[in-house]
Order: C-alpha cells, then structure tokens, then sequence
C-alpha cells in the first residue's frame, strides 16, 4: 500500500470480531445449559478462587485435596489444642478446690497423718476421711459423729453443693475389730456409716439426687501398702464428680461466693437404718 501505514488494521479488526463471536457462542451454549450447570457457572464467576466444582472436574486434584488435608489438620491441632487448654482449666479448678477445702478445715497439706487426703482425678476429687484415734471422725465402734466429724461434714456438704458435685460414698474397717454385738459385724458397721455420712451431708445442703451410690466394704478392700489392720483402713471414700450442671457453672465468669459455715451445725441422729 502506498504510504506504508495502515496495512494490518483489518488484523486487529478482524480478531476482535472472532473474540466478540466466540463470547456470543459461549454465552449462548451456556444458556442451553440446565439450571445446575448455570448456578455453578455464576458461582465460579463471583468467586473464581473457590471454585464449587468437584475436585475430579479439574487438571489437577492433588492441590485441592492438599489444600483439604491441610485444613482438617489444622482444625483437627485446633481441637486438640482446645481440649488440652480445657483440661488444664479443669485440673486447676479442682485444685483449687481441695485446697480451699483444707483451708476451710485449718488443715496442712503437708501432714503425714493428716485425717483427711484429697487426690484429683480425671473428673473431679477423690476424698479420704480417715478415723484416727487421735482425731476421730466416729464414736467409737458406732455410726454416730465426733465434734470433728460433724464440722468436716458441714464443709464438706458446703462445698459439694457449691460445686454441684454427684457423690458416691464408700465405708471401710479394719480387719480384726472387735465390735461389742456378735450380730453387728463390718459389714454393719461400714454400711450405717457411709450411710450416717450421707445422710449429714443431705441434713446440711446437698440434694439428695446428688447421691449416686452408698456402699460399706467392711475390711475387703485395704489400702495398698497397708496391712489389713492398719488404723488407716479405718475410713471413708468419698469420690465427688463433676456434673453436667457443675461444669456449665464454674466455666461462667462471676461465680457467687457463698460463705463457708461458720461453725459446727448439729448433726442427725444417725442410726442403722438408710
């Protein structure tokens, strides 16, 4: 051409015409599509980096797949985290707790003989009220309560319905005791007291549907490294559970503080029957 200039305009004119066509062929086929292809199709236009399509339906699967695996490991250390963050808090909790016990009591956690030992377990306290001579929980050879006894009693009753606990009560003897009735055995004798115990704790505050079990074991089940005659063999178990209703409570900010007895309340009069 004369001039030079000019010659591949028709180029440029010709390729927008075959772009705009081809657009035109696209539209109109997607159109003929049915209406899941054309939710899918609008979706992956407003969103083109999370495409709703299967990961089948793409060139390369592996990066979706890696990028799920990912995530799942991620939620799946998220979770593991939060449980182990959740566990924490609950043993502090119960820590808490059993050392604010032996406050209430004016007891040393140091003791070698003290008459009381709390031990925390996965879901809430196991507590050993020992009858020693020198600080007996029981009048002698009876299921009726000290002066002592009935002032743990009342904080322990406090603190259990304080926290919502659900209790279970094991009774305990030496072996070899000698009991004034032939007729009244350990087994008795266990029994009427881990009975006497739960009736206090009901007389002072818990409820009594907090009260899961009640057992005596006369001189069966020992402490391990004790001989079966052992004073230490003379006590009781208390194991105090976490409820639904406890944990629901102590993970709420603001807890009411109620404030612990003040002094010995007295106690029922226990006997034999439940």
């Amino acid at each position: 051409m004369a001039g030079g200039g000019g010659g591949g305009a028709w180029k440029v004119a010709y390729a927008d015409f075959v772009t705009a066509m081809m657009a035109l062929f696209m539209v109109l086929w997607i159109s003929a599509q049915d209406r899941k292809i054309l939710i899918a199709t609008s979706r992956y236009f407003q969103n083109p980096f999370s495409s709703p399509m299967e990961e089948r339906s793409g060139v390369m699967p592996f990066t979706k797949e890696t990028t799920s695996s990912s995530k799942k490991e991620g939620d799946s250390s998220g979770k593991d985290a939060a449980a182990d963050s959740d566990k924490q808090i609950q043993l502090s909790f119960l820590n808490s707790v059993a050392a604010d016990f032996y406050r209430l009591l004016h007891l040393d956690q140091q003791w070698e003989d003290r008459p009381i030992d709390i031990q925390v377990t996965t879901d809430g306290l196991r507590i050993t009220v020992f009858d020693r001579v020198k600080r007996p929980v029981f009048v002698d050879n009876t299921a009726e309560f000290t002066e002592w006894g009935s002032f743990m009693l009342q904080n322990l009753a406090w603190m259990i319905e304080r926290h919502h606990f659900r209790v279970t009560i094991d009774g305990h003897t030496r072996a070899q005791l000698v009991l004034p009735n032939a007729d009244y055995s350990a087994w008795e004798l266990s029994s009427d007291r881990a009975n006497a115990a739960r009736r206090a704790l009901v007389f002072y505050a818990v409820d009594a549907e907090q009260v899961e079990r009640v057992s005596g074991y006369a001189d069966t089940v020992p402490l391990d490294g004790e001989p079966p005659t052992s004073e230490a063999n003379q006590r009781m178990t208390l194991s105090l559970r976490l409820s639904a209703k406890s944990r629901e409570k102590n993970n709420v900010a603001g807890i009411p503080v109620l404030p612990p007895p003040s002094g010995p309340v007295p106690a029922p009069v226990s006997g034999s029957s439940p």
